[in-house]
């Protein structure tokens, strides 16, 4: 029986790249594309897969609430996250909202072709890397979301902060001194470990999209 592959992407040097190589190393393949979110979805409700390759960036995407929407209509099957954003600060977010893999889209093919394998074989496809990360968070019992450790007036200003208010703004908007200003925010800085707003708007970005 063939091992039924979904390639999810909005390029098609990609998911022609990508077929090529998996086709080349791996037998019993069947191997179809989807260019949208939408069209994905109409796929796995029309379809049965075994495993998706689904890239982060696609039309109508929605970041991670893509995978509980998928698995809602395909329960059991795998998803492998594909993606030019690095591991380091990607892949926890995906792996602990459901994806069974995470993989850099600037990785070798020896490292695709591995990482199809080893979702195909044992279910998952986690680097070494991302096995450490998982451990330090539950040994530390450290949030997965960073802003999870933000009390709900911190996430306010750290809100308005992003969207580029400055601190004379956030004190006439909430009624509260400037100098409770500066104090909330050298709070939010020291809870997400970061020492800038450049920081906190890439933070902001990375968990909270």
């Amino acid at each position: 029986m063939s091992y039924k592959i979904l390639i999810v992407d909005d390029h098609m040097v990609v998911k022609t790249g990508v077929s090529i190589i998996l086709n080349s190393e791996i037998n019993d393949l069947d191997i179809q594309f989807a260019s949208t979110f939408s069209e994905t979805l109409d796929k796995v409700k029309q379809f049965s897969y075994d495993l998706i390759i689904l890239d982060i960036n696609i039309p109508g995407g929605k970041n991670i609430e893509m995978i509980p929407e998928i698995r809602a209509i395909v329960p059991e099957v795998k998803i492998l996250m594909f993606s030019a954003h690095e591991e380091e600060f990607y892949a926890l977010r995906y792996v602990s909202a459901g994806a069974d893999g995470f993989l850099n889209k600037l990785s070798s093919e020896e490292k695709l072709i591995d990482a199809v394998r080893s979702i195909r074989e044992f279910g998952k496809y986690l680097t070494e890397n991302l096995i450490d990360q998982l451990n330090n968070n539950l040994l530390n019992d450290e949030p997965l979301n960073p802003f999870d450790k933000l009390s709900k007036r911190e996430i306010e200003i750290a809100n308005l902060l992003v969207r580029g208010d400055g601190n004379l703004e956030i004190s006439n908007n909430l009624g509260i001194q400037m100098s409770t200003v500066s104090t909330y925010k050298n709070r939010i800085f020291e809870k997400l470990k970061i020492n800038n707003l450049v920081e906190l708007i890439e933070k902001h970005h990375l968990h909270c999209n």
